[in-house]
Order: C-alpha cells, then sequence, then structure tokens
C-alpha cells in the first residue's frame, strides 16, 4: 500500500472535523462506498449531499429509475443533485448553475468521486478545501478510464487494484494519496471482481481520510500508462480468429455485461460460460477448418475451434429466451453437423 495527501496549503483535515463530504456517483460500485462512509464515525465525516446522474429509462417498461446512489441518498434524507451536465458554458447551463448553488449552499471540506460519469471542471475540482478525491479502480497510470476492470481481466493483467487520487483536470492524471493491490484468480470476471474492488475501496477510502493530514501526494509514473476505454457494441462480437485463451479473457472480462455473441445458421446467440482448451490441440485434420467451426457436440458441451485451440462452450442463451446449459439448449435446438460460429453479425442479401 502506498499513500500520498493534498498540498501543504491545504488546511489539516483535523481542522475540519467532522467532515463535511459530498459524495458524487452513480452506480453499484459507488454505492458501497456512500454506504460505509455514511455508517463511519460521525466525528470523522458527515456526508451532506450528494451528486448523481439523472434518472435513466430502464427495464422491460423503460420507466425513468432512480440510480442506486439517489435511491439511497432519498432513503438516508440526504440532498441529492442530479444535473444534466457540470459545465457552465455546455448544453445545460441551467443544469451547471443549480449544481454549482447546491455545493456552495452545502459548504464541503472534500468531494468523494466514485463512478459518476460526469465530467468535473474546474470550478467543482476547486469547490472543496480538501479539494475532489477519487476512487479508481485500477493501479494508476495503469487503466486510466471508463472501464478499467474490463480492460484488466481482458488484457490478461494477473493483478489490479483501487487507488483513492487526488483529481486534476486530466483524465485520472492526478496524485495518488492510497492504493491498494488486488490479485486477479484465472476465472475472475468483471462481476466477482467489481464487488472485491467496490469494497477495498469503501475501506481505502475511510482509511485516506483517516490519515488525510499526514499524507503526501505521489505523482503517477509517466511510464507504464495505458487507457481503459468504454466498452462498444461492436466488441461483443467473437473473433474466432483469436486464440482461445483471449476469446475465453474476454468473455470473463464482459461478464455480465455487456456480453459476448455470435451467430450460429443465421441465429444471434449469447455466450456465458466458456473455457479454453488451447493446450490440448496441437495436431489433426480439424486445424485445417475455418475458425468457428463446432469440431465436437457433447451432452454437455460444444468446442469450437479458434485461431488457436479450443473454445469449450458450456452455457448459451438465444434473443429473448433463458440461459441455458448446453444439455439443456441441443435437447431444444440441435445443432446440425457442419455448423460453425460467425466472427460477427451474420449478412443477408
Amino acid at each position: 500500500m502506498s499513500a500520498a495527501i493534498p498540498p501543504q496549503s491545504l488546511p489539516s483535515a483535523d481542522e475540519l472535523l467532522p467532515l463535511r463530504v459530498i459524495f458524487a456517483g452513480t452506480p453499484e460500485f459507488a454505492l458501497k462506498a456512500l454506504e460505509l462512509l455514511h455508517s463511519s464515525e460521525p466525528r470523522r465525516a458527515i456526508v451532506v449531499g450528494v451528486l448523481s446522474q439523472p434518472d435513466r429509462p430502464a427495464g422491460r417498461g423503460m420507466k425513468l429509475q432512480a440510480s442506486v446512489v439517489k435511491q439511497f441518498a432519498i432513503d438516508s434524507q440526504i440532498p441529492c443533485s442530479q444535473p444534466r451536465s457540470l459545465r457552465l458554458d455546455g448544453k445545460y447551463p441551467e443544469d451547471a448553475l443549480a449544481a454549482q448553488k447546491f455545493i456552495k449552499d452545502l459548504q464541503p471540506d472534500v468531494i468523494i468521486v466514485a463512478a459518476y460519469g460526469l465530467i468535473l471542471p474546474n470550478w467543482v475540482l476547486q469547490s472543496a478545501p480538501l479539494g475532489c478525491l477519487n476512487i479508481h479502480a485500477s493501479l494508476l497510470p495503469r487503466w486510466r478510464g471508463a472501464a478499467p476492470i474490463h480492460r484488466a481481466i481482458e488484457a490478461g493483467d494477473l493483478k489490479t487494484g483501487i487507488c483513492i487520487m487526488q483529481m486534476d483536470q486530466g483524465l485520472d492524471t492526478g496524485p495518488i494519496l492510497m492504493s491498494q493491490e488486488l490479485k486477479i484468480e484465472p476465472f475472475e470476471t468483471t462481476a466477482s471482481m467489481h464487488d472485491k474492488l467496490a469494497t477495498s475501496g469503501a475501506l481505502l477510502l475511510l482509511e485516506t481520510l483517516a490519515h488525510i493530514s499526514s499524507l503526501k501526494p505521489i505523482a503517477q509514473s509517466s511510464e507504464g500508462i495505458t487507457y481503459a476505454h468504454k466498452i462498444e457494441k461492436a466488441e461483443t462480437w467473437i473473433d474466432w480468429s483469436k486464440s482461445s485463451k483471449q476469446i475465453e479473457r474476454k468473455l470473463r472480462a464482459f461478464t455480465p455485461t455487456p456480453g459476448l455473441q455470435s451467430s450460429l445458421n443465421g441465429e444471434t446467440l449469447k455466450i456465458w460460460s466458456a473455457i479454453s482448451l488451447n493446450d490440448l490441440i496441437t495436431q489433426g485434420t480439424e486445424q485445417k477448418s475455418r475458425p468457428g467451426s463446432i469440431v465436437k457436440i457433447s451432452s454437455n458441451s460444444i468446442d469450437v475451434l479458434t485461431g488457436d485451440g479450443l473454445l469449450r462452450i458450456t452455457e448459451l442463451q438465444k434473443a429473448g429466451a433463458k440461459r441455458l446449459a448446453v444439455s439443456s439448449f441441443i435437447q431444444g435446438s440441435p445443432i446440425p453437423q457442419g455448423s460453425y460460429f460467425e466472427s460477427g453479425p451474420r449478412q443477408f442479401s
């Protein structure tokens, strides 16, 4: 674990106790930190306000639904603001002005940010004496950006972690206050890693606030910088020319969302569970087949040829249907001999 703190010109946290905190976050990852912060020792911090993204349509009825962070704020009777933008010169200046008044009226000592989803302009970064602290789910400077958990698993990283960062105007470029490393297990998914990192981030945030007046800022290294770009829809299609290990890692990285899909006999299927059999194919006539070819169907698995090795599928799903184990799937939908998976959406003339 490493550590750091705001510049010497900032006031000591001990002079500000209890810290008045505004919490900015939206999804489940942020909720764990907010819950722990809200229930922590009152002498240390008080959550005086919450910022969260506007309600979004969700569910079959596509009704507007509050984020989990907003719902927690409502349940806990914490004031909440949901600006569409924080840019005073942007598309929604009235929202930004309202948010500016919201923050000013609450007089926060520090703003905690966790997967909020809106860019913070300079006026926000300067609106609290201790600035804005971000809970980031990677070991910076590796995987700056929107999807650090997904990209770490997809790349085959053996470790990741949490950084509590003093925010500046760059994209996850600020100095690190504290960090903690976590191992990525061989069969880890984004879902399982997300939960571990959310818990670690919440605990590390409390530790950071408890020692903030004795920490020193640690600038991020100029080496090893990578960017965790947002997941694009086109990436959900399996490229069977890749190795089975690459596809299996991507499947774990894209679980539970957005998932991976492929086309089989003109029908789009989601692949939910599979393992790489990369070391079990070294020679044989099946190597002459095209990637995506089904080389074996057993009672509980489908073996598919990739650019290097086999991928054994054990769970899949038709559009609008339930996820099924292969044993149940092939009972209702037998797969003809010679079938193969496409490396993208099938094109019809």
